[in-house]
């Protein structure tokens, strides 16, 4: 099977972005979704350190120490974009003003529960940061994460065995194998990469899933 890059999945994430949305990407492997997304789409990206119409990564050597979002990767500002303070940053989130966020995760549970914070490890330093805030307050969660970790264990879980992050919250799946959505019936594969078949996949996957029409 042809599992997505870090990259095809973050373009896959941004063609699901509609039209004038505000949308939060979480630190780590969702920043990526800026780079990808359609120029002929208005659409606003937040982050949580208080910025609003963040753009792309900048070019190499165009960097602005003082211009990064909430995982202080440098990004860029769009004409018309603006900076605040960090407690109306979260007050956007907790306020529903998010359309949509991206986040990353360790685990996800059959019913959309999202463990994405601490592995609960000794040596992990926990650090929810605003996660908790954008999994309730966002209208829309998806999250992007690899279908296996890397002992091979699925992280789409009857139960999350970590942290929960926020209970019954993710609406969508992107894996590097498949699109799932979360239902109140249950998993639905929307999608699932070339080379993958349905059964491969629910062999895969250690929770009941159905293959959309």
């Amino acid at each position: 099977m042809n599992k997505l890059t870090r990259d095809q999945m973050a373009e896959r994430v941004a063609r699901d972005i509609p039209e004038g949305s505000y949308v939060n990407l979480g630190i780590g492997l969702p920043t990526k979704v800026a780079n990808y997304l359609p120029k002929d789409r208005e659409i606003f990206l937040h982050s949580e350190n208080g910025l609003l119409g963040m753009g792309p990564a900048p070019a190499p050597g165009e960097e602005d120490p003082e211009l990064i979002n909430a995982g202080k990767e440098p990004v860029t500002l769009l004409d018309g974009g603006c900076f605040f303070h960090h407690g109306d940053s979260f007050a956007m989130m907790r306020g529903g003003h998010l359309d949509i966020c991206v986040l990353g995760a360790f685990q996800v549970s059959k019913k959309g529960d999202l463990a994405n914070w601490h592995t609960g490890a000794p040596d992990a330093i926990p650090a929810v940061g605003g996660a908790m805030d954008l999994a309730i307050g966002a209208k829309k969660v998806f999250v992007m994460m690899d279908h296996l970790t890397k002992s091979g264990e699925c992280k789409i879980v009857e139960r999350c065995g970590y942290p929960v992050t926020g209970i019954d919250c993710v609406d969508r799946i992107y894996t590097d194998l498949a699109v799932i959505d979360v239902t109140p019936d249950g998993l639905v594969v929307l999608e699932m990469v070339e080379g993958l078949d349905f059964d491969e996949l629910q062999r895969l996957t250690p929770v009941p899933l159905t293959l959309a029409a």
